[in-house]
């Protein structure tokens, strides 16, 4: 498991001399918008739009300039799912930015396995985005929307006499998730997509390079989302933030284009590796960086970075993931690395290389993940649990949130 965990951190580094560090001027910009409301109450009502500045450049694209609405998708890193992210959702809620997560368990991810195709990820990815792009953008519907889709769960598990207590618990507990369909998904489904997904360190389909994969569409079953109607954010942890790069993409992957540009107007990564390296596990993110994403993308994007992770002293799973994701012909040695627990700070920040207006944002002593609050942390990395466990905080740690969600 912890093998699979770190091929599958696919980074490179630049020298740490080249790093951009906008962390002091973000800040600057944070304040001078003003604080980030706290309050829970009418959350859909605060949603804030802001005019498009960047229309997308999607050609070929029917679709109308669309407003930018502040509101977002969480795009879990490799093995996790939407669970271990409703927690930090609830709190961008909270703030005022009406979030959900890609919905998802963890073993969704086994096809993906080895360095293979991101496709099944990517479809996840886009049916997320189309839901939340399609009732976000008129607000008094969003918020209906979401009272209607609580009304009738509320009706369906709860007997007439019982409604008035459970009204009362509806206007207090707005959850844009609800908004979001299950996808249909079996573990048939995930051993078809397991055999079939092609790329990889065993080639499968012939090829480990991604503009070779056959044609091949993964299964599940995913429900249509209205037409859009705004523009939503994409924020990415770990494997998730170079993923999403490749959604926004207007590029044919693995056989087809998802053009997500037309979606989404910001992107935040979060610990993400965005840098290229030898072997098969790292092609989906040379295919990434073979394309310069710039401003006329339409697509803002801040890389965050944490630090106080040192390769030489924050265990074997940390120095392994820094040599891994650094690569042979840079600087093997994780040891002299400092990070977050699993991505080097040059590694997370190599974003701006390859979109050029991105910000970036370094947070001292802020870990990877939650560690201590999912199931195989200890077995994954024990030392890095152990830090948890003691308070050493993570990107979705609340503290840590005000400090990046600002720039949304």
């Amino acid at each position: 498991l912890t093998l699979a965990w770190a091929r599958s951190i696919h980074v490179n580094a630049f020298s740490t001399s080249s790093r951009i560090h906008s962390y002091n001027n973000l800040n600057a910009a944070n304040k001078a918008k003003g604080a980030i409301p706290h309050s829970s109450s009418n959350l859909i009502q605060r949603t804030t739009l802001r005019a498009t500045t960047n229309p997308s450049s999607h050609q070929g694209g029917s679709l109308p300039s669309l407003p930018d609405i502040r509101a977002a998708v969480i795009v879990p890193g490799f093995l996790t799912g939407k669970n271990e992210f409703l927690a930090l959702s609830q709190s961008l809620n909270n703030m005022g930015i009406p979030t959900v997560v890609v919905p998802m368990p963890n073993w969704h991810w086994l096809p993906c396995l080895g360095g293979r195709s991101m496709r099944p990820m990517l479809e996840r990815i886009d049916f997320t985005v189309r839901h939340l792009a399609g009732v976000a953008g008129d607000l008094g519907d969003f918020e209906r929307t979401t009272s209607e889709s609580l009304e009738k769960s509320l009706e369906d598990a709860l007997s007439m006499q019982d409604m008035t207590t459970a009204r009362k618990t509806k206007t207090t507990d707005d959850d844009p998730q609800l908004l979001i369909p299950n996808i249909s998904y079996n573990i048939f489904d995930c051993y078809q997509d397991f055999r079939n997904n092609p790329g990889g360190v065993l080639e499968v389909g012939g090829s480990a390079e991604v503009d070779e994969y056959p044609l091949w569409n993964p299964k599940g079953s995913f429900s249509s989302a209205p037409e859009p109607t705004g523009k939503v954010a994409l924020i990415g942890h770990s494997a998730g933030g170079w993923i999403c790069r490749a959604y926004l993409s207007e590029r044919n992957y693995g056989g087809k284009s998802y053009g997500g540009n037309r979606f989404v107007h910001s992107l935040i990564t979060l610990g993400s590796p965005h840098g290229n390296a030898p072997g098969p596990a790292f092609k989906g993110v040379e295919w990434v960086n073979s394309e310069i994403m710039d401003a006329g993308s339409g697509v803002r994007a801040l890389a965050v970075a944490g630090t106080g992770y040192k390769g030489d002293s924050s265990g074997s799973l940390t120095e392994g993931a820094y040599s891994f994701c650094m690569g042979s012909d840079v600087r093997p040695d994780g040891s002299v690395y400092d990070g977050d627990g699993v991505t080097p700070i040059e590694s997370a920040l190599a974003m701006k290389e390859y979109m050029p207006h991105a910000d970036t944002m370094i947070l001292d002593d802020v870990g990877h993940f939650c560690w201590s609050d999912v199931f195989g942390g200890e077995t994954v990395a024990p030392d890095l649990t152990k830090y948890h466990r003691e308070g050493r905080p993570w990107y979705g740690d609340d503290v840590i949130i005000e400090k990046w969600a600002g720039w949304l």
